[in-house]
């Protein structure tokens, strides 16, 4: 396998990411039978403003960009979202990575938070794996959403 590179992204990389994101989401949308999830719906102009407030990783492969996520510190807690790899690069690790890059964005994080999908039984059994337990759910639209945390630094 080529090696990939996690790197912070720009705003000409927006096109590419949203279309990323968008295609990525698609799954998470059909698991919940909801279209109207904020990844779908995102428009280019929304993602473009998101890069003033928060930290937007790209992956990158053989000088194309593969997948994305986002990080944005609040307080002591970092909040990762919007993580999307291209299909054909799923099950390879990538998104594993790209968590962990995510994860250790901020070095004054003491805890990590993130939400998926209750369907999600793949992201939920990832986010697991890495140490993650639930806090809370609640429906956001049609989908029931399962938050998850892990406290850094121990």
């Amino acid at each position: 396998m080529n090696k990939i590179n996690i790197c912070k992204a720009n705003v000409q990389d927006a096109p590419i990411i949203l279309e990323i994101q968008k295609q990525a989401y698609i799954s998470e949308a059909e698991l919940n039978n909801d279209f109207n999830i904020p990844p779908l719906t995102q428009t280019l102009e929304e993602l473009i403003a998101e890069f003033d407030n928060k930290l937007i990783l790209k992956i990158v492969k053989d000088d194309q960009i593969i997948g994305s996520g986002q990080a944005q510190l609040h307080g002591s807690t970092c909040h990762i979202g919007r993580m999307a790899v291209k299909s054909e690069f799923k099950g390879q690790g990538i998104g594993s990575q790209l968590l962990s890059t995510l994860e250790s964005s901020f070095i004054e994080a003491d805890r990590v938070e993130l939400f998926t999908g209750k369907q999600s039984k793949a992201n939920l059994a990832m986010y697991a794996r890495r140490g993650y337990e639930v806090f809370k759910q609640e429906k956001l639209g049609q989908t029931q959403v399962v938050f998850l945390y892990k406290n850094l630094n121990q």
